[in-house]
């Protein structure tokens, strides 16, 4: 399948997919207040005659609490998955779960930042041969990092392929952001290239766009190219999206 019309597809699976999620937010903010009980019962518990309402499916830095992360890994057993699928979800689980064991603690004075819904990944890209796991998030301003700061109105949008070398001077491929303002319709496309972020790796790009006040979905979608002893190699990762508000 040429590359163009597999890139086509992907866009157009995650823009499905971002739709979807748009949808079902609309359809939730549209059942009637009275539809729900006075008194809800707590997540958790076992009220007698109360709902029982389920846990959240995401944690307070919109990542995948344990029991979505567990309904990804079922769905990656079941035979019928392809496997690009199964490594796609097997991955994002790994990377979520970090091998068990906990995560670098946040800094009290980091900016306020949102997760793009799942990490992505890319074959061939670490040494040229193995599998690279990509991570992107989106920084809505106003915020002082990254560097030189994002602006009210702005989002700066920061991509990192965990596991390779820093980033090549040039560039055989390209990735970006497509994203909308839904808020107020306007859209753009935002390049990501090398800011000055992890010198020597693993490579990180970004790009800041002027997205207005609003909430913002986006999808990313591209390559990086990246380079080290054994030469460049060139990273062409699957589609991934974000939703989140800018001031």
């Amino acid at each position: 399948m040429p590359e163009k019309t597999r890139s086509t597809i992907h866009l157009r699976v995650a823009a499905a997919t971002t739709s979807a999620l748009l949808l079902s937010t609309a359809v939730l903010s549209t059942v009637p207040a009275a539809a729900a009980p006075a008194n809800p019962a707590p997540v958790g518990s076992s009220v007698p005659g109360l709902p029982q309402l389920p846990p959240p499916p995401l944690d307070h830095l919109g990542r995948p609490a344990p029991h979505i992360l567990q309904q990804m890994r079922d769905l990656a057993a079941l035979e019928f998955i392809p496997g690009n699928i199964r490594g796609m979800l097997l991955a994002a689980v790994g990377f979520f779960e970090g091998g068990g064991k906990p995560g670098a603690p946040i800094p009290k004075d980091a900016p306020v930042f949102a997760q793009f819904g799942w990490p992505t990944v890319a074959d061939q890209c670490i040494g040229g041969e193995n599998r690279a796991t990509g991570t992107a998030i989106a920084v809505p301003g106003p915020a002082d990092l990254p560097l030189p700061g994002v602006p009210a109105g702005h989002a700066t949008f920061v991509f990192t392929a965990l596991g390779t070398e820093r980033v090549a001077e040039n560039q055989q491929d390209s990735m970006q952001v497509h994203w909308v303002n839904i808020s107020t319709l306007r859209t753009g496309i935002t390049p990501l290239g090398y800011t000055g972020i992890n010198p020597d790796g693993p490579a990180t790009i970004a790009g800041t766009a002027d997205t207005g006040p609003g909430t913002v979905v986006a999808v990313l979608d591209g390559g990086v190219t990246t380079t080290g002893e054994n030469g460049d190699s060139t990273c062409r990762f699957f589609p991934t999206t974000g939703i989140f508000d800018v001031r």
